[in-house]
């Protein structure tokens, strides 16, 4: 047996863990959160299982692995929920894939089995809670302008809040009404935005008067701007409390988030005739299946048309 062979024979996991973190950063593009989340949960394994080779793990130890971890409790809950426990199941599938290409002895990632888990219950608004919550910033100072220009967008073009504080001020055309981001997994996917939405993009950066990068900035108080002059750029945390709070001065009592803005714009476009394909391509899911949680949400609507038009 050669000496390169015998070596992978005997690979310890966390050398191999720490090749595979290195292949998802260089080789695959990932982003720094997506490789940190991976190493979170595969840490996981040599938390229970201590430094062991990879060729130790098997069914048997990934069944007690995944008893411990159902029993490991989180800070809120004394169990960790489906998905979570699906989250480590996942990276440890796509170590042990790495693992098979580098002809590294390993168990095939199809022997790994998820967990069952509940279909995901979609929360949006309509029509009426959409409007009500447009019409609460006002409008007559900056702030406010900034505000339902953000309601306007995340609405109109489905982006995930982190690529919503993202945004400089060239990277939106407003005459186009279009333009293009990096999503998850350092993907580029096209925007299109309303023009409603581009009309109140227009108003807020008109009365802006300073000529920073940032597209949604800060205003209130003193920390306004940092050592560079620039303004401070709004975080997603911010964008998250101000729909809160615009919600609940809405009447709406359901909670809502920034996502709740991009899943009324996922079913505002099926309940209108888009097909699944074209809705997963504008909200940049790699794959259907995450799609499909909407799919439920527009049965009734559905049921409504075949009603209305399938008869004798």
């Amino acid at each position: 047996m050669s000496h390169n062979a015998l070596q992978y024979n005997h690979m310890r996991f966390n050398k191999a863990k720490t090749d595979f973190l290195e292949y998802l950063e260089i080789e695959q593009n990932r982003s720094q959160k997506t490789i940190a989340n991976y190493d979170h949960y595969l840490t996981r394994l040599s938390d229970y299982a201590g430094d062991i080779t990879v060729a130790d793990i098997d069914a048997e130890l990934i069944r007690k692995w995944r008893l411990w971890l159902n029993r490991l409790g989180t800070n809120t809950s004394d169990e960790l929920g489906a998905t979570t426990l699906n989250y480590h199941l996942i990276a440890l599938r796509s170590f042990l894939k790495f693992c098979g290409k580098r002809d590294v002895p390993a168990l095939a990632p199809t022997k790994v089995e998820l967990g069952r888990t509940k279909r995901k219950q979609v929360t949006f608004l309509n029509e009426d809670e959409l409007e009500r919550i447009f019409g609460c910033p006002d409008v007559t100072k900056l702030a406010g302008m900034r505000d339902r220009a953000i309601l306007e967008l995340l609405f109109s073009s489905g982006l995930r809040v982190s690529e919503l504080v993202g945004l400089d001020r060239d990277h939106i055309n407003l005459k186009r009404r279009e333009f293009m981001v990096r999503g998850k997994g350092q993907k580029d996917r096209p925007i299109f935005i309303s023009a409603e939405a581009a009309d109140w993009l227009q108003r807020y950066l008109d009365a802006r008067k300073d000529n920073t990068k940032p597209l949604f900035i800060r205003f209130a108080g003193n920390k306004k701007v940092d050592l560079s002059g620039n303004y401070h750029r709004l975080t997603a945390r911010s964008v998250q409390r101000l729909v809160a709070q615009y919600a609940l001065l809405a009447g709406i009592t359901k909670h809502v988030s920034p996502h709740t803005l991009r899943h009324s714009f996922a079913t505002n476009l099926l309940m209108n005739g888009a097909d699944l394909r074209s809705v997963q391509a504008m909200l940049g899911h790699s794959n259907i299946a995450t799609t499909q949680i909407y799919t439920h949400v527009t049965d009734p609507h559905l049921k409504k048309i075949h009603d209305e038009f399938h008869h004798l």
